[in-house]
């Protein structure tokens, strides 16, 4: 073990001596964390020499950016607390990035940044390697709170408090730093044995319920769109109840996909950004939002216009009303569609009036719309994509996790892609690249130490997997159970597709890339090139692997064409 001057940063002799990097190892650890992601740095030294001596499961990224993902993905596939350990300076900014998609889609994470020495702190300039003006101010876009811990003692406590943040709804990730000395100088603090940290209550107001139950009680054609906040607030049950209770149809957005059963008679599965879709939810004289702000995606690009009243409900209140007046409900989706629920079964609302789609059931409007949105797509030059899509939904195990990057793959994903029993996490939050492998691979990990099948799939185009390329490293050094599927179209598909749409031909979208084969190979990663039709027998066989391996597939995906755009 190293030990470091704190004034100076210069090695001393190795000990044993406890200092404040333990008691952020211990806490952590009373807490409940099991695994964290980063990268050492000099003045974080003090919290790895402190996990020597614990029982912290650490897997080092070789981008901060990419531990930030990673941890996304551990709390995203096991509902735990993501841990993030960065040194300062450079390695807290290339962090932000991540942490914008894990504060977007409302990911807890505890964030432990490094920080210069005390007496370099404030207006000096002092000069120390990694120094920033205001290093916390850099994630408040980023992060929910910041914190400086000034002392040791005040470490327990500190984590504590950001743990308790991180879970409580609106849920996201939280940003402590401690500066050098703090985590290097012996304590006299005694171990830490226990710490508790219990998610603030955040239920709707009664009165509101009883208000959301007056509409839906003379509601004919009530209608129901499930975001992100309904998956994180773990609503899936009530969220059933409530459907049927009003039979209701149920559309998923891309973060809420799984929330509802696909294949029910009520759910029009996640085409969001389908115009018909869109028609229906218009149509709808109750709609119900919950988890979802209404935005771009939600609203098929902001040509929703919805003539009946809505019902909406988010944890975040900012997001109430941000697009849409209505009857805003600041609660935990999971707590206020409970309270719904109750309520709707003691009113009998769902029996109230009969449900009448202007002469039709809303079972039959849903099965008319998906056949209109299927019917859509195969009169479109789309055979490729649907069966690309359809063979790697048949290869992948009904209860595997999936982590999609921003590419073609994942956009047809977000519309076309039944969960299942497994999860689909994508970065639609933020929407930044180079999200799916890093986040695959803490979704894998966190799988293992749960003991549920841990084998996950990642999906890249060739333009995002370069953001995160080094991760071979990582699944190899730890052999992580991720298959990684790159579809390789030689550049940045869809703002290629965007600009041939919107100017006729496209800049700056072609990418040289590597033989991403051998590439793989060269970190000792197996890899197979395949063609579009073999990639489902391709998947099938690296699933049965062990440890990470690639499927390369090069090919030009189109997307279904734009139902928000003027014909």
């Amino acid at each position: 073990m190293i030990d470091f001057d704190p004034g100076t940063a210069a090695p001393t002799k190795g000990t044993n001596q406890r200092n404040g990097g333990d008691l952020v190892v211990e806490t952590l650890e009373a807490l409940g964390a099991k695994t964290v992601f980063g990268i050492p740095g000099q003045h974080a030294l003090g919290l790895f020499d402190a996990m020597g001596r614990g029982n912290l499961h650490f897997v080092s990224s070789r981008v901060e950016n990419n531990s930030a993902f990673a941890a996304d993905g551990y709390s995203r596939a096991t509902g735990e607390v993501g841990v993030l350990f960065l040194s300062t300076g450079p390695g807290a900014l290339t962090s932000l990035a991540g942490l914008q998609e894990a504060y977007a889609t409302g990911v807890p994470m505890v964030v432990v940044a490094s920080q210069i020495p005390l007496d370099g702190l404030g207006a000096r300039r002092k000069g120390m390697l990694h120094q920033l003006d205001d290093q916390k101010a850099s994630a408040a876009n980023v992060t929910k709170s910041q914190r400086l811990i000034q002392h040791a003692s005040g470490i327990p406590s500190a984590i504590q408090d950001a743990w308790t943040e991180a879970i409580s709804s609106p849920q996201g990730p939280v940003w402590i730093e401690i500066p050098q000395n703090v985590l290097l100088d012996p304590i006299m603090v005694p171990p830490v044995e226990d710490a508790l940290a219990e998610a603030f209550d955040n239920p709707p107001r009664v009165e509101l319920v009883r208000e959301a139950v007056k509409w839906l009680s003379t509601a004919e054609r009530p209608a129901i769109i499930a975001g992100g906040g309904t998956r994180r607030g773990r609503a899936e049950k009530s969220l059933l109840s409530i459907a049927e209770q009003l039979r209701a149809p149920v559309i998923c957005t891309p973060g809420g996909n799984g929330a509802f059963p696909w294949t029910h008679e009520l759910s029009l599965q996640s085409w969001i950004e389908d115009r018909y879709m869109t028609d229906v939810l218009e149509d709808a004289d109750v709609l119900i939002v919950i988890g979802s702000s209404l935005g771009e995606v939600t609203s098929n690009y902001f040509t929703f216009e919805p003539r009946g009243r809505i019902i909406q409900i988010d944890a975040e209140p900012r997001v109430l009303e941000s697009n849409r007046p209505g009857l805003g409900i600041r609660a935990d989706a999971g707590q206020a569609l409970a309270a719904l629920d109750e309520a709707l079964s003691e009113a009998g609302a769902g029996t109230a009036n009969k449900r009448d789609w202007h002469g039709s059931s809303p079972e039959d409007v849903v099965k008319e719309s998906l056949a209109k949105v299927k019917a859509r797509l195969e009169s479109q030059d789309l055979a490729k994509e649907l069966k690309f899509m359809s063979d790697i939904r048949e290869a992948v195990p009904a209860d595997m996790q999936t982590f999609w990057d921003m590419t073609i793959s994942a956009y047809w994903g977000w519309s076309c892609w039944d969960a299942r029993q497994g999860q689909f996490h994508s970065a639609q939050g933020a929407g930044g690249l180079g999200y799916g492998f890093p986040a695959a691979i803490g979704g894998a990990v966190g799988l293992e130490t749960t003991g549920k099948p841990s084998r996950v799939l990642a999906v890249s185009g060739d333009g995002s997997s370069m953001y995160s390329i080094s991760e071979l490293a990582t699944a190899k050094q730890h052999n992580v159970p991720v298959t990684w599927l790159i579809v390789d179209d030689g550049g940045y598909g869809i703002l290629r597709e965007y600009m041939v749409g919107a100017f006729g031909q496209a800049t700056a979208t072609e990418l040289a890339r590597p033989d991403f084969v051998k590439l793989a190979e060269s970190f000792g990663v197996p890899a197979r090139r395949v063609a579009p039709e073999e990639v489902g027998d391709a998947l099938k066989a690296s699933f049965e692997a062990d440890g990470p391996n690639v499927v390369v597939v090069e090919t030009l995906l189109k997307m279904f064409g734009p139902t928000h755009l003027d014909d």
